[in-house]
């Protein structure tokens, strides 16, 4: 092409149609439109040889293409050998130096020096290049200074100037100004409008960006594809059903302006608004409807999917884009598709995506494409894969140590997380608050307090961590001390945030309160907090829950309701065990009508509702949830097994543990110690060691120590207990408390006192300050006449100074609570009671002796 140009222009030159000077400035301009320094240079040869380097016509064109060329230097160069310029040729090397951040210094010069010149004056067009230039590089007193002389001369007023000085204005927040200018522009054309609009959007001023656009449809001038795609994204950043409304709102506008419907730059601003608001029917019709889709439309409609978790969609525009006649996908699609491809685990179209971009340089040399990559395969589980793609990588940025560290910490890899730390540090790299925050939690998860300390340590010391200002790293620490069990030096921290503590930071330090049993200190924090969400009130409501203090929680679960906050799953899941100590079925019912009135269907909620209706003696209710539930997990099986084991329906326990089993769900050692007790409690001995048999060889569990202990059970109920004695002394570990007591209790059941005596002895060695275990052994000596035994163990107790707990009951009586505790006569109805206990005690008397 070039040379046919050439070849074309020395013919011309040669036998002329027109003067030669035109044919050389055509040429010139066909250069600065192609950027073709090369052959503008050639042309400028041509210009000195034909004697034409004095015409002002040809000057303008080499002056023109030098600058559209980039090259200033010699635009400059020859500029300063020109002895008569006018504006024209002022205003050509001021625009390219205006497109060349690095020449901003010499254009102000140049400015200035103009200003200086009577000859020739500053035009409108030479204001309009020189105020974008200086509102980029924030130069707002020199602006001002240029539009001090745009006012004197009269300049101001002319739409071009006066645009320019909007946009400056507005974009340096300085909006009095801005719009005293717009104003003042007696002509105002759609770029005064769109100006002043994207000036308040830039500033995050939404509603006088939509007061303005609202005034501009009432006015002469019409908004163009400029407005549209300016006002759409205000309308998809408010989300919800403003936003929706909004943007059909902008959709029917377009509709009824067909110029518009056809700038694609609309349509894809349309597209983008209605995928952010969540409006994907509108969104897929409007692209099907699209005539000329560009990499825009399918990127926008393949990243709006994605970014609204859409992946299998996402997957399906993608396979649809590849078929179409495009040139293929660009960095943009592949950081939409790779996500996708790790949420759906589809290792194949990822490692195809893989292939693509090593065979194209341009997007192997991108490192954000890389990181997708590195991400992807991490999530897909493939370390090794991430691993070697983040070796191999020359250009690695900081993205792509976070996401290493980060995909190393979620698969527990120890060694090579602190490996690769250390050669962060080695490389010069310098960790920001995300890797600090990657390391925070790691060590915090697996408890090294060590670690914990010295990344605490170096985010002080290297200024990350100023004065506490960033609260997502200081909820890290919190949480991290917490779990390393030192709570003092979460405090500390919490402490010191003063003024900058937020709901986040009070809920990570109420949890580390909360998870060792501090509810005071807790219900402390809770009580100063000004703003609390529901994480906080659920905290709280766990607090009080396990440390046995139901009516505090009950107080607190109702004033949550009281606040207008709707309990989610995890509020009725801290509220369950309440239920359960308060044994109130009525209670339990509630919150199983909210959990159905509130359609929170959670497989774990149902679990815990089965469980804490078998503990309430409501067996009926807990069966009716398990064999309603259309999706069982293994806690729901291990709740209902569990159920029946508290009543003593072995069969039951045993018949929904065999279900289990056929569904092909793999048991635990929870489930298997739990139908262990069912059969102990229903004296199912050989069924007990029979499944206690299979745990190794068909289950592959190793048996615990409560596993022998429920086998322990098994047989001493079962009356075997010289079976029981030589099964824990054969036993791999040493036996506990726990396991002697179990046997100990069997020996009471059978009146076994030679085996009791042997058992009691191993079992005051092992603990020692047990008063059950002792007055067990006395009421055994006691009930086969053993004196002597019963008066040693009195003694044992006296000399040990051990005292027997009071024994307490309750009852709920049409939704009240009534405690009673041995030795207690503090209940307001206590005459009443003693009363009708005589009269039930005469009428037992009275049946007695009739039966005699």
């Amino acid at each position: 092409m070039k040379n046919e140009v050439l070849s074309s222009v020395i013919q011309k030159l040669q036998n002329p149609p027109v003067a030669d000077y035109q044919i050389l400035a055509n040429a010139l301009k066909f250069c600065a439109a192609i950027s073709d320094k090369m052959l503008g240079k050639a042309l400028h040869s041509s210009v000195i040889k034909l004697g034409h380097h004095s015409c002002q016509f040809v000057i303008k064109g080499l002056l023109n293409m030098y600058a559209k060329c980039k090259d200033l230097d010699q635009c400059q160069k020859l500029f300063g050998r020109i002895k008569c310029s006018d504006i024209v040729m002022w205003n050509i090397v001021l625009s390219g130096f205006a497109g060349s951040r690095l020449h901003e210094v010499e254009m102000g010069r140049m400015f200035n020096s103009m200003q200086r010149m009577h000859y020739p004056k500053p035009s409108s067009v030479t204001l309009a290049i020189v105020i974008p230039v200086l509102a980029r590089s924030g130069a707002l007193e020199s602006g001002k200074s240029v539009h001090c002389y745009a006012v004197k001369h009269g300049l101001d007023c002319e739409t071009l100037v006066g645009n320019a000085f909007i946009s400056m204005y507005a974009k340096s927040g300085n909006f009095s100004d801005a719009e005293a200018t717009f104003h003042g522009i007696s002509l105002k054309d759609v770029v005064s409008w769109n100006a002043m609009i994207a000036g308040f959007i830039e500033n995050k001023l939404t509603d006088s960006a939509f007061k303005l656009f609202r005034l501009m449809l009432r006015g002469s001038v019409l908004p163009n594809y400029a407005t549209i795609a300016n006002i759409l994204p205000i309308c998809s950043s408010l989300g919800g059903i403003d936003g929706y409304h909004l943007g059909r709102q902008m959709h029917c506008y377009v509709l009824r302006r067909t110029e518009l419907l056809s700038e694609v730059t609309v349509v894809n601003a349309l597209l983008s608004c209605y995928l952010r608001v969540g409006n994907f029917e509108g969104a897929e019709t409007l692209f099907r409807n699209m005539k000329g889709k560009d990499m825009v439309s399918w990127n926008s409609i393949i990243a709006g999917y994605a970014a609204n978790g859409e992946w299998s969609k996402t997957l399906d525009f993608f396979s649809e884009f590849t078929k179409e006649e495009m040139n293929g996908p660009d960095s943009i699609t592949l950081m939409s598709i790779l996500p996708a491809c790790s949420q759906l685990n589809n290792v194949l179209i990822g490692k195809q995506i893989h292939g693509y971009v090593i065979r194209h340089h341009f997007l192997h040399q991108d490192i954000s494409v890389i990181n997708a990559l590195i991400n992807f395969y991490a999530k897909c589980g493939n370390i090794i894969e991430a691993y070697d793609i983040f070796l191999w990588t020359s250009n690695k940025d900081l993205i792509s140590w976070n996401t290493m560290l980060d995909a190393l910490a979620e698969n527990q890899l120890h060694d090579e997380f602190i490996n690769l730390l250390k050669r962060m540090f080695r490389e010069g790299m310098k960790p920001d608050s995300i890797t600090l925050l990657a390391a925070v939690r790691y060590f915090g998860n697996i408890s090294r307090m060590d670690k914990v300390k010295e990344a605490h340590g170096f985010s002080v010391r290297s200024s990350i961590l100023l004065n506490y200002s960033e609260p997502t790293l200081v909820n890290a620490l919190l949480d991290a001390y917490a779990k390393c069990c030192n709570l003092n030096y979460a405090n500390r921290i919490f402490e010191n945030l003063s003024g900058s503590k937020n709901i986040v930071t009070c809920n990570s330090m109420i949890s580390g309160f909360v998870t060792y049993g501090l509810h005071e200190d807790a219900h402390s924090i809770f009580k100063g907090m000004t703003e609390r969400d529901l994480t906080t009130w659920n905290l709280m409501v766990r607090a009080y829950a396990e440390n046995d203090c139901p009516d505090q929680a009950v107080s607190l679960f109702t004033e949550l309701q009281h606040h207008k906050m709707r309990p989610d799953a995890m509020s009725i899941l801290s509220f369950l065990p309440v239920c359960a100590q308060m044994a109130s079925s009525n209670l339990l019912k509630q919150c199983h009508a909210y959990v159905i009135r509130a359609f929170l269907d959670d497989v774990y909620l149902n679990g815990a509702l089965i469980d804490v209706y078998s503990k309430c003696a409501t067996l009926g209710y807990a069966y009716k949830l398990f064999q309603s539930s259309p999706v069982k997990d293994l806690v729901m099986f291990t709740a209902m097994v569990g159920g029946y084991a508290i009543h003593g329906m072995g069969e039951e326990a045993l018949g929904i543990f065999y279900h289990m089993l056929e569904m092909d769900f793999k048991p635990d050692h929870v489930i298997i110690t739990t139908v262990l007790s069912a059969c102990s409690h229903a004296g199912l001995v050989d069924e007990g060691l029979k499944i206690f048999d299979s745990m190794e060889k068909m289950h592959q569990i190793k048996p615990s120590m409560e596993h022998y202990a429920c086998v322990v059970d098994l047989l001493a109920r079962g009356g075997r207990i010289k079976d029981a004695f030589s099964f824990v002394t054969q036993m791999p570990f040493q036996a506990d408390a726990d396991i002697w007591g179990t046997l100990l209790g069997g020996c009471k059941i059978h009146q076994e006192v030679g085996m009791a005596s042997a058992t009691a002895d191993r079992l005051f060695q092992v603990n020692s300050n047990d008063i059950g275990n002792y007055i067990v052994m006395s009421n055994l000596y006691a009930a086969n006449a053993r004196w002597d035994g019963v008066l040693e163990i009195r003694r044992s107790i006296k000399r040990r100074d051990l005292k027997k707990p009071v024994g307490c009951s309750w009852i709920e009586v049409e939704r009240n609570k009534s405690v009673f505790a041995a030795g207690d006569y503090s209940h307001p109805q206590r005459r009443l009671i003693y009363e009708t206990l005589r009269v039930l005690d005469e009428q037992i008397k009275n049946l007695y002796e009739y039966d005699i």
